[in-house]
C-alpha cells in the first residue's frame, strides 16, 4: 500500500518541479546579495566613524586647528587683555596696602636725594601781590634762602595760582613776570581763577603736587597766614608713623541754607535735618599725608566739591581709614588782630618776629598796609 505522499510525487508534473528549483535559486541569490549589501554598509559605517573621529580630533585641537585667522586673533587679544587686567588688579591690591599708592605717579614726580618733608601750597590770586611780598619777607624767603629751606629743612613752598579767564591777558602776564623774578609759583594751567572755584583749586593743588613731588605731607595755606617753618616741621615729624593723617584746626559748624548768607551752602540739604557740617579742618591751613594726597590725585575726577575748600577736603576722607588730628596750633585765633596788622610794617626786623614765632606755630590774616 503506497502512502499518499509518495503517490503525490509520482503524480507531480515536471514543469512544476522546474519552477520550484528556480525559485529556490533566486532566493539564495537574493540572500547572498543582501548579505554583501549589509556587509558593505557596515564596512562603510566603520570607515565613516574613523573619519569622523579624526575630524573631531582635528577640530578639538589634537590635529590641525580649523579656527580662522580672525578667531585666532580674537583669542590672543582676549588673553592679552586678561593678562593686563590681572596685572592691574595686583597693582591695585598692592596700592591699597601701601596707602592708595599708584605706580604711574613715579613717572611724573621730581626726584631728589632727600625726600621732602612737606610741600606747602600758598593759595593766592590776582591782585594779591602785596600779600605775597609779605609772605616772602616773613617766612617763605626768596632766592638762595628758599633753596636752602628745601635742601636743609625739607620744606618746599610755592604760591599756587591758576590762569585768567581771558588767557594771556595782563593778569597772566603779571604772574609770569613775577614768577620769572622769584621762581616760587606753582601755576595750575588748567584752572581758571575764580572765588567760587577755590575748592577745585585746592583739589588740583593736592593732585598735581603729589605728582610733581614725593613728600611726606602736603599743606594748603592761605596767602594771609604766617607759618613757623621749624614748628611745622616738628609737628609733622611726630606723625610720621601714621600713613593716613589729616591735621588741622578741626571744627564742624552750622550749614547755612538761605541764599545770600555769607557762608551759604547750595548743597545744604545733603547735610541732614540738623544742618551741621561733618568734622573738618579749618580752611586757613591744613595738612594731609602722602597717602591721602595720592588718593586725591588718583580720584580727582570723581571727588566732588562743596561751596568751601575746607568742607570739600573733609568730605573726601569721610569714608576712609583716616586719623583726624585736631591741633590748636593750626588755629588762627592764636594771634590777635593787632599783632597781625603790624607784621608787614615790622617784617624787616627778624628779632621782632622771633618774639612771636617762638611759641606760635601759625597765625592768620597777614595784612599788607
Amino acid at each position: 500500500m503506497q502512502s499518499k505522499g509518495s503517490n503525490y510525487h509520482r503524480n507531480a508534473k515536471p514543469g512544476l518541479l522546474f519552477r520550484s528549483s528556480i525559485s529556490a535559486l533566486m532566493l539564495c541569490t537574493i540572500a547572498a546579495m543582501a548579505s554583501f549589501y549589509v556587509a558593505g554598509r557596515l564596512w562603510q559605517d566603520a570607515e565613516n566613524r574613523v573619519y569622523l573621529g579624526k575630524e573631531l580630533d582635528r577640530i578639538t585641537g589634537q590635529g590641525k586647528s580649523s579656527i580662522s585667522v580672525d578667531d585666532t586673533l580674537k583669542i590672543i587679544g582676549c588673553r592679552e587683555q586678561q593678562k593686563k587686567l590681572t596685572a592691574l588688579e595686583m597693582e591695585l591690591a598692592a596700592a591699597r596696602q601701601e596707602g592708595f599708592v599708584s605706580n604711574h605717579l613715579s613717572t611724573t614726580k621730581t626726584t631728589s636725594k632727600n625726600q621732602p618733608l612737606v610741600v606747602i601750597g600758598v593759595l593766592t590770586g590776582f591782585g594779591r601781590k602785596n600779600n605775597r611780598e609779605v609772605i616772602r619777607k616773613a617766612w617763605m624767603t626768596t632766592g638762595e634762602a628758599l633753596r636752602k629751606m628745601e635742601d636743609q629743612k625739607g620744606v618746599i613752598a610755592r604760591f599756587v595760582i591758576g590762569r585768567s579767564a581771558n588767557r594771556g591777558d595782563s593778569l597772566d602776564r603779571g604772574v609770569d613776570i613775577e614768577n620769572r623774578n622769584y621762581n616760587d609759583f606753582f601755576i595750575l594751567d588748567s584752572h581758571v581763577e575764580a572765588t567760587e572755584e577755590l575748592p577745585k583749586k585746592t583739589k588740583l593743588f593736592f593732585a598735581h603736587a603729589a605728582e610733581r613731588w614725593e613728600a611726606e605731607y602736603y599743606a594748603k595755606v592761605n596767602d594771609d597766614v604766617y607759618v613757623n617753618i621749624d614748628a611745622l616741621g616738628s609737628t609733622l615729624a611726630a606723625h610720621l608713623d601714621n600713613p593716613r593723617v589729616y591735621i588741622g584746626c578741626m571744627k564742624s559748624g552750622e550749614v547755612f541754607s538761605e541764599q545770600g548768607q555769607k557762608w551759604y551752602e547750595p548743597d545744604w540739604w545733603k547735610f541732614g535735618d540738623g544742618k551741621t557740617y561733618f568734622r573738618h579742618a579749618s580752611g586757613e591751613m591744613f595738612v594731609i599725608s602722602k597717602a591721602l594726597a595720592r588718593f586725591v590725585s588718583i580720584n580727582r575726577s570723581i571727588l566732588r566739591t562743596y561751596a568751601f575748600d575746607d568742607v570739600s577736603t573733609g568730605s573726601w576722607f569721610i569714608g576712609l581709614d583716616v586719623k583726624h588730628i585736631d591741633d590748636k596750633k593750626f588755629c588762627c585765633s592764636s594771634w590777635s588782630t593787632v599783632v597781625l596788622q603790624e607784621v608787614y610794617a615790622q617784617v624787616h626786623n627778624p628779632g621782632w618776629l622771633d618774639t612771636y614765632t617762638a611759641e606760635i606755630f601759625m597765625g592768620g590774616n597777614l595784612t599788607a598796609t
